[in-house]
């Protein structure tokens, strides 16, 4: 097989992995991730559940790829506000809430995506991990540059990005999530103000 023809094999195998992503997605959002079948998925698809194992060992790398997609929306907007030119206080703000309206907005508007959301934290999936590493540098590369410009008093950015983020970002659990809204507890303007003036002279 030639270059171009090995070109063209993968770019076709990308593809029909990314549709079988974006079908899982849309029964996802319409009936559930847990009611959602291999077969479903294969049958939208015109193919064969064989076939969509060919791409996936098992349902479960289905989920977490749907979980990654959704995580990387998020992970998208933090790091265009990381790259921003603002202060590195007001992008440390601006980073933890995109990340807080996210969640409140999927969990208000996409219940479904929402529960495949708080099941990839609560069981550890691999997409999370990924997720929070790649959070968690964006916020420290603003701690840091703050922490360069007098802006900030820290010495280790990347404790400071994790404790930042830990104090600040609820799990996506609609019981931490409605507690925000209907703000039983301390309004995230209020823990930013407090972590901001933890690391700041």
């Amino acid at each position: 097989m030639g270059h171009s023809a090995q070109f063209a094999a993968r770019r076709a195998q990308d593809d029909t992995r990314v549709a079988i992503i974006d079908t899982a997605l849309t029964l996802f959002s319409r009936v559930g991730f847990q009611k959602t079948t291999i077969k479903d998925i294969a049958s939208q698809l015109r193919m064969s559940p064989a076939n969509v194992y060919r791409f996936f060992a098992t349902k479960a790398e289905i989920n977490d790829a749907v979980g990654r997609r959704l995580l990387h929306e998020i992970e998208a907007s933090v790091i265009d506000i990381a790259n921003s030119q603002a202060s590195a206080s007001q992008r440390l703000r601006a980073c933890i809430t995109a990340i807080e309206e996210s969640n409140a907005r999927r969990f208000l508007f996409d219940q479904k995506l929402h529960e495949l959301i708080e099941a990839a934290f609560d069981e550890d999936w691999p997409s999370t991990a990924d997720h929070l590493e790649t959070i968690e540098k964006s916020l420290s590369g603003i701690i840091a540059q703050g922490a360069r410009e007098g802006e900030f008093r820290v010495n280790d950015s990347d404790l400071a990005a994790i404790l930042v983020h830990n104090a600040c970002v609820r799990p996506p659990h609609p019981r931490f999530i409605d507690e925000r809204r209907k703000k039983t507890t301390p309004t995230l303007d209020q823990m930013m103000d407090f972590c901001l003036a933890a690391i700041t002279d």
